[in-house]
């Protein structure tokens, strides 16, 4: 208990004074995951907590500078409104930061994805509108592209799946950050697929390192999932910044394994995640046992999307519980 108050202590000293909520995006802590990966242990395990960003996902990253960099060159200006599609983080990072920065927000999502993430965008002010569940994200994707379409003089459209800034990022953040944090030691990095701007970003950034790091992406097993958040390409739109050639390999996770290990980082980590947070844990516990096997040691850090309490409503994919 000593030695942890006083990391906690040196922590305190490190606090520094923010001007606006944007400044406290990024330097988001690392946690090695001691209990989920007992079964390996000669291989380090860290989770980069992303929930820790002032939106409470990892999106932040990429709408924060989406947004500074258009402001910064005119695209994006108070007399345009930002519209964008979204599974739901995107939605509330453009949404709390539109309201920091004096920016009118309109989200195209499906209607299904969960109640709190509409309830925390729309506390910002932000104009929602549905596209069709059965479509999942291309289904908004496709409709926000009519919108701008019909009215382009109306809109800024930063196209997060398309847009360079959102690997652009993880390059300067992500990665570089993990780098800081474990630097020669790390061997993997895992990272799941949804605009792909995660993986391609801090991948791009990690193979710039002297050493050699493997970078794995994490896809559902297929095209009905339950991994909100998670894109099974061989049935989904391909997002514009993605590029197979950028990582290493695919790890495709079933809903079921990616729902359990969230379970399991609550009730063994104390980390209460989303489901794509479990895939990705999953993924980099499959890693480390791999590396274990063989004899090996080794270092994996994957990404913690964002919390469990976006969650909470019910989903197209529901696991049931029997007491």
């Amino acid at each position: 208990m000593s030695a942890w108050l006083g990391r906690r202590g040196l922590g305190l000293l490190r606090s520094r004074p923010l001007s606006g909520v944007v400044e406290a995006v990024g330097q988001t802590p690392l946690l090695r995951l001691e209990k989920v990966a007992r079964e390996a242990p000669s291989v380090e395990v860290y989770a980069k907590l992303e929930f820790a960003n002032p939106g409470g996902s990892v999106k932040d990253r990429a709408a924060s500078r989406m947004m500074l960099r258009a402001l910064e060159d005119g695209r994006l200006s108070s007399d345009k409104i930002l519209i964008d599609s979204t599974s739901g983080n995107t939605g509330v990072a453009y949404s709390l930061f539109g309201a920091a920065l004096g920016v009118r927000v309109a989200l195209v999502m499906p209607s299904n994805v969960s109640q709190a993430r509409k309830d925390i965008a729309r506390a910002f002010g932000t104009e929602i509108i549905f596209s069709d569940p059965m479509e999942g994200s291309d289904g908004a994707i496709h409709l926000v592209r009519k919108i701008v379409e019909k009215d382009p003089e109306k809109y800024f459209y930063p196209d997060q799946y398309s847009n360079p800034d959102n690997p652009g990022a993880h390059y300067h953040g992500t990665g570089a950050e993990i780098l800081d944090a474990v630097g020669d030691r790390i061997t993997h990095f895992v990272a799941g697929i949804g605009t792909s701007g995660t993986i391609m970003g801090t991948s791009r950034r990690l193979r710039e390192h002297d050493r050699p790091v493997r970078c794995v992406a994490v896809e559902p097993s297929d095209s009905l999932h339950g991994l909100e958040g998670l894109k099974h390409l061989p049935s989904s739109l391909v997002p514009g910044i993605h590029s197979a050639a950028g990582y290493d390999e695919t790890m495709r996770v079933e809903t079921e394994d990616g729902w359990e290990m969230a379970d399991r980082l609550a009730s063994e980590e104390a980390l209460h995640v989303g489901h794509s947070s479990g895939a990705n844990v999953f993924a980099a516990i499959q890693i480390a046992k791999r590396l274990h096997e063989r004899g090996e040691g080794g270092c994996v850090v994957t990404i913690v999307c964002d919390r469990g309490d976006r969650y909470f409503a019910p989903m197209k994919w529901e696991r049931r519980y029997v007491w």
